[in-house]
Protein backbone atom coordinates (compact mmCIF):
# COMPACT_ATOMS: atom_id res chain seq x y z
CA UNK A 1 0.00 0.00 0.00
CA UNK A 2 1.22 3.40 -0.91
CA UNK A 3 1.40 6.80 1.20
CA UNK A 4 -1.61 7.76 -1.50
CA UNK A 5 -4.02 4.82 -0.82
CA UNK A 6 -4.80 6.85 2.37
CA UNK A 7 -7.17 9.01 0.96
CA UNK A 8 -6.58 13.12 1.68
CA UNK A 9 -9.76 15.29 2.58
CA UNK A 10 -10.12 18.94 1.24
CA UNK A 11 -10.70 20.34 4.62
CA UNK A 12 -9.11 22.81 7.26
CA UNK A 13 -9.11 20.65 10.43
CA UNK A 14 -5.10 21.81 10.75
CA UNK A 15 -6.04 25.12 9.77
CA UNK A 16 -8.68 25.18 12.68
CA UNK A 17 -6.38 23.74 14.97
CA UNK A 18 -4.10 26.68 14.87
CA UNK A 19 -6.89 28.89 15.00
CA UNK A 20 -8.71 27.42 17.98
CA UNK A 21 -5.04 26.71 19.97
CA UNK A 22 -3.36 29.21 22.25
CA UNK A 23 -0.30 27.26 22.64
CA UNK A 24 0.63 23.97 20.79
CA UNK A 25 4.07 22.05 21.99
CA UNK A 26 5.25 20.21 19.24
CA UNK A 27 7.28 16.75 20.41
CA UNK A 28 8.66 14.01 18.60
CA UNK A 29 12.06 12.09 18.09
CA UNK A 30 15.18 13.91 16.76
CA UNK A 31 16.31 14.10 13.10
CA UNK A 32 12.61 13.91 11.74
CA UNK A 33 11.75 17.29 11.13
CA UNK A 34 10.50 18.68 13.88
CA UNK A 35 11.90 22.03 14.55
CA UNK A 36 10.93 22.88 10.78
CA UNK A 37 7.48 21.28 11.30
CA UNK A 38 6.98 24.02 14.64
CA UNK A 39 8.13 26.49 12.18
CA UNK A 40 5.89 25.44 9.19
CA UNK A 41 2.75 25.97 11.83
CA UNK A 42 4.02 29.43 13.08
CA UNK A 43 4.25 30.63 9.42
CA UNK A 44 1.03 28.99 8.33
CA UNK A 45 -1.00 30.45 10.99
CA UNK A 46 0.11 33.76 10.65
CA UNK A 47 -0.24 33.90 7.16
CA UNK A 48 -4.09 32.34 7.25
CA UNK A 49 -5.21 34.49 10.65
CA UNK A 50 -4.64 37.85 12.01
CA UNK A 51 -3.04 36.74 14.70
CA UNK A 52 0.63 37.35 17.12
CA UNK A 53 2.45 33.98 16.53
CA UNK A 54 5.10 33.02 18.52
CA UNK A 55 7.37 30.05 17.58
CA UNK A 56 9.91 28.83 20.67
CA UNK A 57 12.39 26.88 19.28
CA UNK A 58 15.23 24.71 21.08
CA UNK A 59 18.20 24.54 18.64
CA UNK A 60 17.61 25.47 15.34
CA UNK A 61 19.64 24.17 12.72
CA UNK A 62 21.47 27.50 11.25
CA UNK A 63 19.78 26.56 7.55
CA UNK A 64 16.34 27.17 9.68
CA UNK A 65 17.60 30.19 11.34
CA UNK A 66 18.58 31.51 7.94
CA UNK A 67 15.40 30.91 6.29
CA UNK A 68 13.83 32.66 8.99
CA UNK A 69 15.87 35.90 7.85
CA UNK A 70 17.54 35.90 11.45
CA UNK A 71 21.10 36.88 11.84
CA UNK A 72 21.17 35.47 15.31
CA UNK A 73 18.85 33.54 17.42
CA UNK A 74 19.07 33.82 20.77
CA UNK A 75 17.10 34.54 24.02
CA UNK A 76 15.87 37.66 22.33
CA UNK A 77 12.24 37.61 20.14
CA UNK A 78 12.99 38.83 17.02
CA UNK A 79 10.27 39.86 14.41
CA UNK A 80 10.00 37.16 11.05
CA UNK A 81 9.33 38.98 7.60
CA UNK A 82 6.25 37.57 5.97
CA UNK A 83 4.97 38.49 2.52
CA UNK A 84 1.21 39.12 2.62
CA UNK A 85 0.16 37.70 6.16
CA UNK A 86 -2.22 38.20 7.57
CA UNK A 87 -0.42 38.73 11.39
CA UNK A 88 2.27 38.81 12.31
CA UNK A 89 5.70 36.40 13.13
CA UNK A 90 8.15 36.26 16.07
CA UNK A 91 10.94 33.93 17.04
CA UNK A 92 13.01 32.76 19.80
CA UNK A 93 15.62 30.35 20.40
CA UNK A 94 15.28 28.98 24.50
CA UNK A 95 18.81 30.14 25.83
CA UNK A 96 19.25 28.68 29.21
CA UNK A 97 21.62 30.87 31.47
CA UNK A 98 20.63 33.83 29.89
CA UNK A 99 16.42 32.52 31.16
CA UNK A 100 17.66 31.74 34.22
CA UNK A 101 19.10 34.71 35.23
CA UNK A 102 15.83 36.78 34.06
CA UNK A 103 13.93 34.14 36.17
CA UNK A 104 15.97 34.85 39.29
CA UNK A 105 15.81 38.44 38.00
CA UNK A 106 12.20 38.53 38.18
CA UNK A 107 11.65 36.52 41.56
CA UNK A 108 14.88 37.75 43.78
CA UNK A 109 12.63 39.12 46.95
CA UNK A 110 15.75 42.32 46.90
CA UNK A 111 18.69 43.66 44.37
CA UNK A 112 21.32 42.09 47.56
CA UNK A 113 19.74 38.45 47.26
CA UNK A 114 19.03 38.86 42.94
CA UNK A 115 23.19 40.03 42.57
CA UNK A 116 24.14 37.73 45.07
CA UNK A 117 22.78 34.19 42.93
CA UNK A 118 23.62 35.13 40.02
CA UNK A 119 27.16 36.03 41.14
CA UNK A 120 27.38 32.15 43.05
CA UNK A 121 29.64 29.85 41.97
CA UNK A 122 27.27 26.85 41.90
CA UNK A 123 24.60 29.04 40.82
CA UNK A 124 26.62 29.55 37.27
CA UNK A 125 27.61 25.95 36.99
CA UNK A 126 24.13 24.47 37.30
CA UNK A 127 23.20 27.06 35.00
CA UNK A 128 25.34 26.58 32.37
CA UNK A 129 26.42 22.96 32.27
CA UNK A 130 23.77 20.72 33.53
CA UNK A 131 21.69 19.57 31.19
CA UNK A 132 18.11 19.46 33.26
CA UNK A 133 18.14 23.13 33.71
CA UNK A 134 17.58 23.33 30.77
CA UNK A 135 13.66 22.06 31.79
CA UNK A 136 12.34 24.34 33.97
CA UNK A 137 13.33 27.83 31.92
CA UNK A 138 11.30 26.23 28.89
CA UNK A 139 8.41 26.19 30.93
CA UNK A 140 9.71 29.62 32.32
CA UNK A 141 9.99 30.77 29.00
CA UNK A 142 6.46 29.56 27.35
CA UNK A 143 4.50 31.02 30.55
CA UNK A 144 5.93 34.36 29.79
CA UNK A 145 5.02 34.18 26.33
CA UNK A 146 1.68 32.95 26.97
CA UNK A 147 0.66 34.66 29.69
CA UNK A 148 2.24 38.37 28.71
CA UNK A 149 -0.21 38.99 26.34
CA UNK A 150 1.74 39.88 23.60
CA UNK A 151 0.85 36.73 21.22
CA UNK A 152 -2.26 34.87 20.43
CA UNK A 153 -0.56 31.84 19.39
CA UNK A 154 2.84 30.45 20.81
CA UNK A 155 3.98 27.17 19.20
CA UNK A 156 7.07 25.23 21.02
CA UNK A 157 9.49 22.90 20.15
CA UNK A 158 10.70 21.15 22.80
CA UNK A 159 13.55 19.24 22.93
CA UNK A 160 14.24 16.12 21.08
CA UNK A 161 12.15 12.47 22.49
CA UNK A 162 11.73 12.26 25.65
CA UNK A 163 13.36 14.95 27.06
CA UNK A 164 9.79 16.84 26.16
CA UNK A 165 8.52 14.71 28.88
CA UNK A 166 11.07 16.23 31.05
CA UNK A 167 10.18 19.95 30.03
CA UNK A 168 6.56 18.73 31.00
CA UNK A 169 7.43 17.43 33.86
CA UNK A 170 9.40 19.77 35.43
CA UNK A 171 7.31 22.41 37.27
CA UNK A 172 5.64 19.35 39.05
CA UNK A 173 9.62 18.53 40.08
CA UNK A 174 10.06 22.56 41.04
CA UNK A 175 7.32 21.81 43.24
CA UNK A 176 9.03 18.71 45.06
CA UNK A 177 12.33 19.84 45.16
CA UNK A 178 10.99 22.91 47.39
CA UNK A 179 9.62 20.55 50.09
CA UNK A 180 12.25 17.95 49.48
CA UNK A 181 14.70 16.57 52.51
CA UNK A 182 17.13 17.59 50.88
CA UNK A 183 16.77 21.10 50.28
CA UNK A 184 15.10 21.42 53.80
CA UNK A 185 19.11 19.91 55.10
CA UNK A 186 20.74 22.30 52.84
CA UNK A 187 18.95 25.32 54.21
CA UNK A 188 19.15 24.50 58.14
CA UNK A 189 21.38 26.43 60.25
CA UNK A 190 24.40 27.02 58.84
CA UNK A 191 26.55 24.69 61.30
CA UNK A 192 24.33 22.13 61.61
CA UNK A 193 24.13 21.92 58.33
CA UNK A 194 27.49 21.93 57.73
CA UNK A 195 28.59 19.24 59.96
CA UNK A 196 25.58 17.25 58.89
CA UNK A 197 27.19 17.30 55.26
CA UNK A 198 30.35 17.08 55.83
CA UNK A 199 29.84 14.04 57.65
CA UNK A 200 28.67 12.21 54.17
CA UNK A 201 30.92 10.23 52.44
CA UNK A 202 29.99 12.23 48.67
CA UNK A 203 30.89 15.64 50.78
CA UNK A 204 34.03 14.60 52.33
CA UNK A 205 35.39 13.75 48.78
CA UNK A 206 33.81 16.48 46.71
CA UNK A 207 35.00 18.89 49.40
CA UNK A 208 38.67 17.05 48.83
CA UNK A 209 38.88 17.88 45.37
CA UNK A 210 36.77 21.37 45.04
CA UNK A 211 37.95 22.57 48.05
CA UNK A 212 37.17 24.22 51.34
CA UNK A 213 34.74 26.51 49.65
CA UNK A 214 32.78 23.63 48.27
CA UNK A 215 30.02 23.19 51.32
CA UNK A 216 29.31 27.14 51.85
CA UNK A 217 28.99 27.39 48.35
CA UNK A 218 26.36 24.77 48.12
CA UNK A 219 24.64 25.89 51.55
CA UNK A 220 24.82 29.63 50.49
CA UNK A 221 23.56 28.96 46.83
CA UNK A 222 20.48 27.02 48.58
CA UNK A 223 19.53 29.01 51.14
CA UNK A 224 19.31 32.32 48.54
CA UNK A 225 17.21 30.25 46.33
CA UNK A 226 14.55 29.26 48.61
CA UNK A 227 14.17 32.93 49.58
CA UNK A 228 12.37 32.85 45.83
CA UNK A 229 10.47 29.45 46.93
CA UNK A 230 6.92 30.89 47.14
CA UNK A 231 7.03 33.14 43.93
CA UNK A 232 8.68 29.68 41.92
CA UNK A 233 5.90 27.64 43.28
CA UNK A 234 3.13 29.75 42.49
CA UNK A 235 4.46 29.93 39.03
CA UNK A 236 5.00 26.10 38.79
CA UNK A 237 1.69 25.40 40.20
CA UNK A 238 -0.01 28.40 37.14
CA UNK A 239 2.64 26.62 34.34
CA UNK A 240 1.44 23.42 35.27
CA UNK A 241 -2.15 24.33 34.91
CA UNK A 242 -1.39 25.96 31.31
CA UNK A 243 -0.10 22.70 30.06
CA UNK A 244 -3.32 20.88 30.78
CA UNK A 245 -5.31 24.13 29.62
CA UNK A 246 -8.00 22.99 26.98
CA UNK A 247 -6.57 25.44 24.63
CA UNK A 248 -3.06 24.09 24.71
CA UNK A 249 -2.70 21.10 22.27
CA UNK A 250 0.00 18.89 21.18
CA UNK A 251 1.28 17.52 18.01
CA UNK A 252 3.48 15.07 17.99
CA UNK A 253 6.11 14.53 14.67
CA UNK A 254 8.11 11.11 13.80
CA UNK A 255 8.59 9.60 10.33
CA UNK A 256 8.15 6.20 9.15
CA UNK A 257 11.00 4.67 9.93
CA UNK A 258 10.55 2.01 12.87
CA UNK A 259 12.95 3.38 16.00
CA UNK A 260 11.15 6.77 15.42
CA UNK A 261 8.11 5.19 15.35
CA UNK A 262 8.50 3.26 18.51
CA UNK A 263 9.48 6.89 20.16
CA UNK A 264 6.84 9.08 18.69
CA UNK A 265 3.93 6.05 20.32
CA UNK A 266 6.20 6.12 23.35
CA UNK A 267 5.20 9.99 23.71
CA UNK A 268 1.98 9.27 22.28
CA UNK A 269 1.10 7.16 25.21
CA UNK A 270 2.99 9.53 27.82
CA UNK A 271 1.21 12.69 26.88
CA UNK A 272 -2.27 10.66 27.16
CA UNK A 273 -1.42 9.27 30.48
CA UNK A 274 -0.81 12.85 31.52
CA UNK A 275 -4.12 13.86 30.30
CA UNK A 276 -3.00 16.64 27.80
CA UNK A 277 -4.30 17.00 24.46
CA UNK A 278 -3.29 15.36 21.65
CA UNK A 279 -4.06 16.94 18.69
CA UNK A 280 -2.24 15.87 16.06
CA UNK A 281 0.54 13.24 14.95
CA UNK A 282 2.85 13.99 11.69
CA UNK A 283 4.09 11.49 9.49
CA UNK A 284 6.88 13.30 8.08
CA UNK A 285 9.57 12.64 5.29
CA UNK A 286 7.44 10.00 3.50
CA UNK A 287 8.36 9.38 -0.23
CA UNK A 288 6.46 11.86 -2.54
CA UNK A 289 3.69 10.48 -4.22
CA UNK A 290 5.00 11.40 -7.39
CA UNK A 291 7.60 9.17 -7.40
CA UNK A 292 5.60 6.35 -5.14
CA UNK A 293 2.65 6.39 -7.49
CA UNK A 294 2.85 4.08 -10.64
CA UNK A 295 6.35 2.60 -9.15
CA UNK A 296 5.36 -0.74 -9.37
CA UNK A 297 3.66 -0.24 -13.12
CA UNK A 298 6.96 1.25 -14.67
CA UNK A 299 8.80 -1.09 -13.08
CA UNK A 300 6.84 -4.00 -14.67
CA UNK A 301 6.77 -1.57 -18.23
CA UNK A 302 10.74 -1.88 -17.93
CA UNK A 303 11.06 -5.01 -17.31
CA UNK A 304 9.01 -6.33 -20.38
CA UNK A 305 11.31 -4.15 -22.18
CA UNK A 306 14.42 -6.22 -20.90
CA UNK A 307 12.85 -9.13 -22.19
CA UNK A 308 13.95 -8.15 -25.60
CA UNK A 309 13.52 -11.08 -27.59
CA UNK A 310 15.25 -10.21 -30.93
CA UNK A 311 17.87 -9.24 -29.34
CA UNK A 312 17.79 -5.14 -29.74
CA UNK A 313 18.80 -4.06 -26.72
CA UNK A 314 22.93 -3.18 -26.43
CA UNK A 315 24.96 -3.92 -23.14
CA UNK A 316 25.13 -0.42 -21.77
CA UNK A 317 21.28 0.39 -22.37
CA UNK A 318 20.42 -3.08 -20.84
CA UNK A 319 22.19 -2.29 -17.50
CA UNK A 320 20.71 1.11 -17.72
CA UNK A 321 17.13 -0.41 -17.92
CA UNK A 322 18.06 -3.10 -14.71
CA UNK A 323 19.11 -0.25 -13.08
CA UNK A 324 15.85 1.80 -13.45
CA UNK A 325 13.93 -1.62 -12.84
CA UNK A 326 15.82 -2.06 -9.00
CA UNK A 327 15.38 1.66 -8.52
CA UNK A 328 11.32 2.01 -8.96
CA UNK A 329 10.92 -1.71 -7.33
CA UNK A 330 12.69 -0.28 -4.25
CA UNK A 331 10.81 3.17 -4.54
CA UNK A 332 7.34 0.65 -4.64
CA UNK A 333 8.61 -1.24 -1.34
CA UNK A 334 9.51 1.80 0.70
CA UNK A 335 6.28 3.46 -0.57
CA UNK A 336 4.31 0.78 0.85
CA UNK A 337 6.27 0.39 3.99
CA UNK A 338 5.69 4.21 4.96
CA UNK A 339 1.73 3.41 3.73
CA UNK A 340 1.50 0.48 6.36
CA UNK A 341 3.30 3.24 8.74
CA UNK A 342 0.85 5.72 8.28
CA UNK A 343 -2.20 3.21 8.72
CA UNK A 344 -0.59 2.43 12.18
CA UNK A 345 -0.06 5.98 13.04
CA UNK A 346 -4.18 6.33 12.15
CA UNK A 347 -4.73 3.61 14.79
CA UNK A 348 -3.18 6.05 17.30
CA UNK A 349 -6.40 8.21 17.55
CA UNK A 350 -5.27 11.15 16.75
CA UNK A 351 -5.46 13.61 13.30
CA UNK A 352 -2.96 12.42 11.24
CA UNK A 353 -1.15 14.86 8.58
CA UNK A 354 1.78 13.57 6.51
CA UNK A 355 4.54 15.36 5.15
CA UNK A 356 6.54 14.36 1.96
CA UNK A 357 10.19 14.23 1.85
CA UNK A 358 11.10 17.68 -0.20
CA UNK A 359 14.61 16.17 -0.94
CA UNK A 360 16.13 19.85 0.11
CA UNK A 361 16.79 22.36 2.49
CA UNK A 362 14.32 24.72 3.51
CA UNK A 363 15.89 28.15 1.88
CA UNK A 364 13.48 30.90 2.97
CA UNK A 365 10.07 31.68 4.59
CA UNK A 366 8.41 30.80 0.89
CA UNK A 367 9.65 27.35 1.49
CA UNK A 368 8.18 26.92 4.93
CA UNK A 369 4.89 28.24 3.95
CA UNK A 370 4.52 25.75 0.87
CA UNK A 371 5.60 22.83 3.96
CA UNK A 372 2.68 24.28 6.05
CA UNK A 373 0.38 24.63 3.31
CA UNK A 374 1.32 21.14 1.77
CA UNK A 375 0.46 19.85 5.28
CA UNK A 376 -2.51 21.08 5.74
CA UNK A 377 -3.28 19.57 2.13
CA UNK A 378 -2.26 16.09 3.33
CA UNK A 379 -4.67 15.41 6.42
CA UNK A 380 -5.95 12.03 6.86
CA UNK A 381 -8.74 10.26 8.55
CA UNK A 382 -7.76 8.81 12.10
CA UNK A 383 -9.00 5.80 13.80
CA UNK A 384 -10.33 6.20 16.97
CA UNK A 385 -8.40 3.50 19.74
Amino acid sequence: MSTDDIATLPDHRLLSLLDESRMIIVCGPGGVGKTTTAAALGVLAATHFAKRVLVLTVDPARRLATALGLVALGNAEVPVHLDRARGTLTMAMIDTKSSWDDMVRRHAPDERTRDRVLENELYRTLTSRFVHSHDYVVTERLFEAREGGGYDLVVVDTPPSRSALSVLDAPRRMEQFFSSRLLKLLTAPTQSRLLSLASRPFFVVADRILGAAFLSDIAEFFTLFRTMEGPIVARSRRVGSLLAEESTKYAVVTSPEPVAMREAKFLVDELRRRNHRLAAVVANRLVPVRLGDGALKRAVGLEASLADPVGQLAPPERRRLEVLVACEREIAAISAQHGSAVQRIADWGALVVTGEDRGGDITDTASLLALGESLRTRVTTERQE
